[in-house]
């Protein structure tokens, strides 16, 4: 019996990581595709054509359309976030630090997928848990950095640090959804730098 379960463990392991190997394909071409296209000119064929994968895995293993784009907008403002953390290290006064952050996130090709990803969760409540899985997994990616560079900068939040992250990112939706909906004006218009309060440490 113990040899049985054994072997049967051994026999579901490879076919576990070809099914976690074959997800993430999908997503990463989800993820190519809705960056590269307009989002209504992406389909679920495409998606899988460029994955290799079969149409029907990505309902298998994301649900729904839908839900594979909320999954890899958020990816994609993941791995801009990851960019962007560069740019904060790079610069050397809190003063330059908020002017560039703003400056640098405004213009982020993923901020415009996110914004329409919130509106799909928005939409069906049955895909809430995944977007509030997403914004908290990207809240805590941010507070972590911002961790980080006050400890090595030696400065300081003037409020509590899921505050900042929280509202700085719910001002830079909120910029980019008034653009998409076509209210005039450009970044200059919004003080996306003044939503953060990075100071030295006094």
């Amino acid at each position: 019996m113990e040899d049985v379960g054994k072997r049967r463990r051994r026999s579901e392991g490879p076919s576990q990581a070809r099914g976690h190997s074959t997800r993430q394909r999908i997503l990463d071409s989800a993820e190519k595709l809705y960056l590269s296209k307009p989002t209504g000119d992406v389909s679920v064929a495409a998606i899988a054509a460029d994955a290799g994968a079969f149409p029907n895995q990505v309902t298998y293993y994301f649900g729904s359309k839908d839900s594979l784009f909320i999954h890899a907008a958020f990816l994609a403002l993941l791995h801009d976030a990851e960019r962007v953390e560069t740019v904060g290290l790079s610069v050397e006064s809190p003063e330059s630090f908020r002017s560039a952050m703003a400056r640098t996130v405004l213009i982020l090709p993923s901020l415009p997928l996110v914004v329409r990803a919130l509106a799909v969760g928005t939409s069906r409540p049955d895909l809430s848990a995944v977007v509030d899985q997403h914004l908290n997994l990207l809240f805590r990616q941010s507070e972590r950095y911002l961790t980080r560079l006050l400890r090595h900068r030696n400065w300081e939040l003037q409020r509590p640090l899921p505050v900042e992250t929280r509202t700085f990112w719910s001002a830079a939706f909120g910029a980019t959804l008034l653009s998409q909906a076509g209210v005039t004006g450009n970044g200059n218009d919004l003080d996306l730098a003044g939503t953060l309060t990075v100071r030295t440490v006094h």
